[in-house]
Formats: structure tokens, C-alpha cells, sequence
């Protein structure tokens, strides 16, 4: 090679390197990436980082933005409002950024409720599922991080993606009806931000400063900002679980003896009926249970694929069909959904074999749940008897966990203070049950976050929508006292109080055996009616009836209801009313419609000075508008 082929190599080369030096100065959040949701009609802000006095250049609809980098390296530019188009390519630097909608953001954030994701709402949405293919519905969801020691500026991860059969299974099912509604009546795209995590309560997802009124959550956020600490109270648990589960596992003899087995003898095994718990008939104990069931199938049947859903059981199961594994799970809440893959099934007799462990409360299959074992859409129904026999009693139940994660201000240091600056139109919140151990503190805690978030998203009228918890738990004979609807009341008052804030109450579609009802959809569809009042200026009917004064008139109260939601609807019998005289007692009450008020009264209580409406866990209240919508449950307290 010749000298001047030798200095052109070098060149070419030094040529590349600075080339690749200059891509690796600016480096882009997650949010801010391929496929991501720009939000329509906002200033809107895109950042980032560099090195120290890097000039940054934003290229995007035929205009170019610069700035340049602080002494930190942090960089932002903000970028004129656009309308709802798109996709479009940015190009920041060197880094391009494609398929980029512009249309509406929202924040989707809160505990289980909203985090469930379409895969577990199934058998509800099988058909929504196999059907999506929607590149104007796009969801970033937020990893699931904790930090208290100080709010962080990036996410550990996230990307954004568009709607199809596959991405959907992992979506919010709150969000995507959401979403997909929000999206439909407005004709533009929705993205979703979600941030939210199961169990967590409301002091998780605010920040220190909001919690100034709140010591003891200060008190509690500081005493994790320890990572020694967080580090021996996981590792000690860790050792105290295992050592009590391995324990179990040693002392099952069902285990020892494989009572999964096809052709165990279990003549000499008690039987119950399923859905039940043993803990009625052997009393209260923890440990592990065996289950068989024996079912008889045709040729036809055998060797196919199959579907078994053994609806709800306290707590884990392993589950086994002719001495094979068809599925597990650890915990209480998910559904007992397993796929029975062809070829286990077999002609004549065939055994289910179920191994319960339950660590603490009351073990048992639960009630009002479906079991049954599916074959080319013929249901074998398994609410049956079954055999039984325990597998082993422990003499104490299994070691608590510390949730750390739930901790006050850990989920809005790592999930919530990275999102600030970028634009959303508002935020959606499914919250609270987490919080109903002490209910009244809660609308002051909620009031106050939606006060900090609206601060720090720069949006002092940004809308805020809640979804009022539901119905759940078993019914009460009598009118008592009820943490939930303290809780219900809690957030129907904020509503009323905070401005451009709004509640999607669904007093009406809960189940009293789940705290995870399936009923997303109508969940998504109210939060949009919200949405569409408070957000986008509608002109509509969003809540059910929403009570606003009483008069007391001889032994009955009227009950006035704002204007616009007192169009009621007919009802044979109203439900769900109680009255209270002078000494503090409550009665079960009649109530009738009378034009546009509610006349409640007890032929025994001839001093009255309350009414509730639905004060229960699970109330059966049937007070609606015209349009279907229920009311919230209130107090005129």
C-alpha cells in the first residue's frame, strides 16, 4: 500500500471515529423514542442529554430547533404545538427517531385494579384480543422500580408499542378500553402512559414533600432510603419462606408418594364438594391438601387439546391431568386458567389431581367462580364432589412479607418524577383499596397528589379522573360501618371538590368474591365519558345521579341532586337507602322517585337526621339516570 493510500485509510478512519464520537454525545430518555405519542395542541418538550456546551439540533416537520447543553449536560427544546397527525421522523443530532404519532397522552397510574393486564380478562375479551391491530393505540409501560432516596430524572427501561394480538396480552385493561374509546370519539391517537403496581397505596406513588402532614410515612420513607437495610430484610424473609416451604414440601407425604398419580388408589380419601374450603370439615390449619376427580371422557374427546379453568383457589396450586403438570401459581388472586396441551387426555377415565398449599387464612376453592374442564367447546362441569387428603399441617403459618416496594414516596421517585417533563392531556387513577385501613386521611392524601402532579406536569387544570372503587366483599344483613364506602366517599368528595377532577363510579359491575373484577371495559368506557366532559368540553351526561342537599320534612328526608344528573331511571323498588334517628342508629329505608328528588323514610324512625345511600363493602343500591350510569355511593353526613 502507498503512502498516499496509507494517509487516505487514516483519514477515512479518523473520519468514522469522530463520526461516532458525535453519535454517542446526546443520548435520548425512553420516552422519547421510536413509535412514541406526541401530545396534540401543547407546547411540547423534548430533552435529554450531553456533553457539557453540546449543541443540540431538532429537526422535525421541515423546521429545525437548536439549543445547546448546560454545564450537567442536560438539554431541552420545546417544540410549537401540532395537531394530531402523523407518524412522523425527528431527527435529534445524529439520532433519528420514526413512526412518531401526534394525538393524545394520558397517564394511566394506580395499584392491581389498573395494572391487570389483557391477558388476565381473557375470557371476557378473547375476540378483542384476536382482533387488535390498532397502530393509533400505543402504551409505554413504566418498569417497575422503587427509590427513596431522591426522584429520579430517567426511566430504567420502557419503549413504546403500538396495538396488534401480541402487545395487547400486556396492556392495562382499564387503559386500552380506555384508550381505545378516547380514541374512537376523538378520531386521533392515544398513548398511554402506565405506571402503576399491584397493592401499592397512594403514600407510594407522592413525593416527600406532599407527605409533610404525614410523618409517619416520612418517618417510614427514610428509614428505607437504608439499602443495607432493604438488603437483610429481603434476604432474612428470603431464608425464613423457603425454610418454611421446603419444610412443607418434606413433610408432604403426598409428595413422597406422587398423589398425582393416574392410577394412585384413593379409595380411603375424604370427598367435599367443590368450590369449598376443607378448613369446614378438618378445621383451621396451614399446610398442603391433595385433590382428585375423576371424569370419563368418549373417544371423541380423547388426545384433543383442552381448557381447564379451576376458577379461584386460597391459596397456590400445582394441577396435574393423568399425572402430568398442566400448569401452577403462587399466589391467591390470578385465575386457575390452564391449557391442557393434546394428547393428555385420554379415552374412558381420566384424573385431575389438584396440590393446595395455603400459608395463612382460610384455604379454599372459591365460591361463585367457574370449574370446569373445556373440549372443542363442550364444558365438563367439575363443581362436584372430589376426593380429598391432607398432605401435611404445619404447627405455624408461613412468614409475612415486608412489601418495601409499596413504601411512601418510592414509586413516585422512580415511576412518576421521570415522566414530568413530557406532555400528557391528563391522568387516570385506580386506586385506594390499599388504603382502606384508614379511609378518612384519604381524600386529603389524594386531593394533595393530584395538586403535586398537576404542578409538576406544568398543568395546574390538567383533568384527573378516578375510578371509585367497587363493589366487593360479602353483603351485611344490617346497615353498619364499612371502611370501602368511607373510602368511596372519600373520592366521590374529591371529585366534587378538586376542579376539572372526575369519578367513573363502578359501584355496579364489582364481584363480591374478587377484588380483581373482570369488567374492564365499562370501567375504561366511564373513565372515557369523564374524559370526554371534563378534557374535551363535551357537552354530556358523565355521572350517574350525584347527590348535593337534603331537607328534612316531618319523618322523611328529600334528597336534591345536581341538575343534569337528576333524569332517573324507573325502578320498580329502590335499594340501597338507610336513615339514621337522633341516636346514632341506622335503619334499612324506602325510598321513592318524586320528580327530580328522593323522598326517604322508616315508619319507625320519626326523627330523622341522615341518609346513606350503598354504605356497604358490597351494597346493592339500584339508583341510576336514564343513560344507566349509577349513582355514587353518598352520606348527607
Amino acid at each position: 500500500m502507498n503512502h498516499k493510500n496509507i494517509t487516505r485509510t487514516i483519514t477515512l478512519m479518523l473520519c468514522i471515529l469522530c463520526n461516532m464520537l458525535f453519535q454517542a454525545k446526546v443520548t435520548l430518555p425512553n420516552l422519547v423514542s421510536d413509535g412514541m405519542v406526541l401530545q396534540r395542541n401543547q407546547k411540547l418538550n423534548i430533552w435529554g442529554k450531553a456533553d457539557a456546551n453540546e449543541k443540540v439540533e431538532v429537526k422535525f416537520l421541515n423546521k429545525i430547533y437548536k439549543t445547546t447543553a448546560d454545564q450537567d449536560g442536560n438539554w431541552k427544546i420545546l417544540l410549537p404545538e401540532q395537531k394530531a397527525g402523523g407518524p412522523y421522523t425527528m431527527t435529534i443530532n445524529e439520532i433519528t427517531l420514526k413512526d412518531i404519532l401526534i394525538g393524545d397522552v394520558w397517564l394511566a397510574s394506580g395499584q392491581s385494579n389498573m395494572e391487570l393486564p389483557m391477558r388476565r380478562l381473557t375470557p371476557l375479551y378473547s375476540d378483542e384480543i384476536k382482533n387488535a391491530n390498532n397502530q393509533k393505540i400505543r402504551f409505554f409501560t413504566v418498569p417497575q422500580k422503587y427509590n427513596f432516596k431522591s426522584p429520579q430524572t430517567e426511566l430504567d427501561g420502557g419503549k413504546w408499542e403500538a396495538t396488534n394480538p401480541q402487545t395487547i396480552l400486556n396492556f392495562s385493561g382499564v387503559a386500552y378500553f380506555f384508550a381505545k374509546d378516547v380514541s374512537e370519539k376523538n378520531k386521533v391517537p392515544v398513548g398511554i402512559i402506565h405506571a402503576s403496581l399491584g397493592g401499592s397505596p397512594i403514600q407510594a406513588w407522592m413525593d416527600e414533600n406532599s407527605l409533610k402532614k404525614y410523618p409517619e410515612y416520612l418517618d417510614e420513607a427514610k428509614k428505607w432510603q437504608n439499602d443495607d437495610l432493604i438488603k437483610s430484610t429481603e434476604s432474612s424473609e428470603q431464608a425464613l419462606s423457603k425454610a418454611w416451604y421446603t419444610e412443607l414440601d418434606q413433610s408432604d407425604i403426598g409428595l413422597n408418594q406422587h398423589w398425582e398419580k393416574f392410577d394412585l388408589n384413593d379409595s380411603d380419601w375424604k370427598t367435599m364438594k367443590i368450590p369449598g374450603s376443607w378448613e369446614d370439615t378438618e378445621g383451621s390449619f396451614e399446610g398442603s391438601v391433595w385433590f382428585r376427580k375423576e371424569i370419563i371422557l368418549t373417544k371423541n374427546q380423547a388426545g384433543k387439546a383442552a381448557f381447564l379453568n379451576l376458577g379461584r383457589i386460597k391459596d397456590a396450586d400445582v394441577t396435574y391431568i393423568n399425572g402430568t403438570k398442566v400448569g401452577n401459581v403462587t399466589y391467591e388472586y390470578p385465575p386457575r386458567w390452564y391449557d391442557v396441551p393434546a394428547g393428555i387426555l385420554k379415552e374412558g377415565k381420566n384424573v385431575i389431581a389438584v396440590r393446595v398449599s395455603n400459608g395463612s387464612g382460610k384455604g379454599q376453592f372459591i365460591a361463585d367462580k367457574p370449574y370446569y374442564l373445556e373440549i372443542d367447546g363442550q364444558k365438563i362441569d367439575l363443581k362436584s364432589e372430589w376426593k380429598y387428603k391432607i398432605g401435611a399441617k404445619m404447627a405455624k403459618m408461613a412468614p409475612g412479607t415486608t412489601f418495601i416496594r409499596w413504601k411512601p414516596t418510592g414509586l413516585y421517585n422512580a415511576m412518576i418524577n421521570p415522566l414530568i417533563n413530557y406532555n400528557i392531556t391528563g391522568a387516570i387513577w385506580y386506586q385506594g383499596e390499599s388504603n382502606t385501613g384508614k379511609p378518612k386521611e384519604y381524600g386529603d392524601l389524594l386531593t394533595t397528589m393530584i395538586t403535586d402532579w398537576r404542578n409538576k406536569f406544568n398543568n395546574k387544570e390538567m383533568p384527573f379522573i378516578t375510578v371509585q372503587l367497587a363493589n366487593f366483599m360479602e353483603s351485611k344483613a344490617q346497615p353498619i360501618e364499612s371502611n370501602w364506602a368511607e373510602l368511596r366517599d372519600q373520592q366521590r368528595k374529591v371529585s366534587l371538590q378538586v376542579p376539572n377532577a372526575g369519578l367513573a363510579v363502578i359501584i355496579d359491575i364489582g364481584e363480591w368474591n374478587d377484588i380483581h373484577p373482570l369488567n374492564k371495559k365499562t370501567v375504561g368506557d366511564r373513565l372515557a365519558l369523564q374524559a370526554m366532559k371534563l378534557a374535551y368540553g363535551k357537552n354530556i351526561v358523565a355521572d350517574g345521579p350525584v347527590y348535593q342537599s337534603m331537607r328534612i320534612n316531618g319523618n322523611k328526608i328529600i334528597l336534591s341532586f345536581k341538575n343534569g344528573t337528576d333524569d332517573f331511571a324507573p325502578v320498580a323498588e329502590l335499594k340501597g337507602f338507610a336513615i339514621k334517628n337522633p341516636d346514632g342508629n341506622w335503619s334499612w329505608a324506602k325510598a321513592k322517585i318524586e320528580g327530580k328528588t328522593i323522598t326517604v323514610w322508616n315508619d319507625s324512625v320519626t326523627n330523622p337526621v341522615a341518609v346513606r345511600y350503598d354504605w356497604a363493602d358490597n351494597p346493592d343500591g339500584n339508583l341510576k339516570n336514564k343513560t344507566g350510569l349509577p349513582a355514587s355511593p353518598f352520606t348527607t353526613e
